[in-house]
């Protein structure tokens, strides 16, 4: 990948998992674009849909909501996040999405840093709603 390349990648191009709760697509990561910083992506969750309760032990999460609204459970404090507003959950904080509307909600999210390997930068507290979707692919090492 030379320096001077566009890091472009379409919402398109990628594929959702629902593992988690609502469709999340990560776009911009150490997979896709040899990100070393942490990595983005779009999260659409639908009226009655939720994000299961986790936490990112290395990494503070950032969310913008483009559209609609969703509340936020912080360690069991409720936040309302409207469109334009812009919240961020630092590490170790447990998490909990949920849209209670009646119009989908649509967020960008950052996760940063990286944690050492993908399989320690997040920790389920609850039940995944879809346990047998696929895993988003983040990359980085093992």
């Amino acid at each position: 990948m030379s320096d001077s390349a566009p890091l472009k990648v379409a919402y398109g191009d990628v594929e959702p998992t629902r593992r988690q709760g609502g469709e999340i697509r990560v776009l911009l990561t150490p997979a896709s674009v040899g990100a070393t910083a942490g990595f983005m992506g779009v999260l659409t969750i639908g009226p009655g849909e939720y994000v299961s309760e986790h936490y990112h032990p290395y990494s503070d999460e950032f969310l913008f909501v483009s559209e609609g609204a969703v509340d936020v459970r912080l360690d069991g404090e409720h936040v309302r996040l409207e469109a334009d507003d812009a919240l961020m959950v630092r590490r170790g904080t447990r998490h909990r999405l949920s849209c209670g509307g009646t119009q989908a909600a649509k967020l960008v999210f950052h996760l940063g840093p990286l944690a050492p390997r993908p399989n320690l930068g997040h920790v389920d507290t609850e039940p995944l709603p879809h346990p047998e979707a696929p895993v988003p692919k983040v990359g980085g090492q093992g």
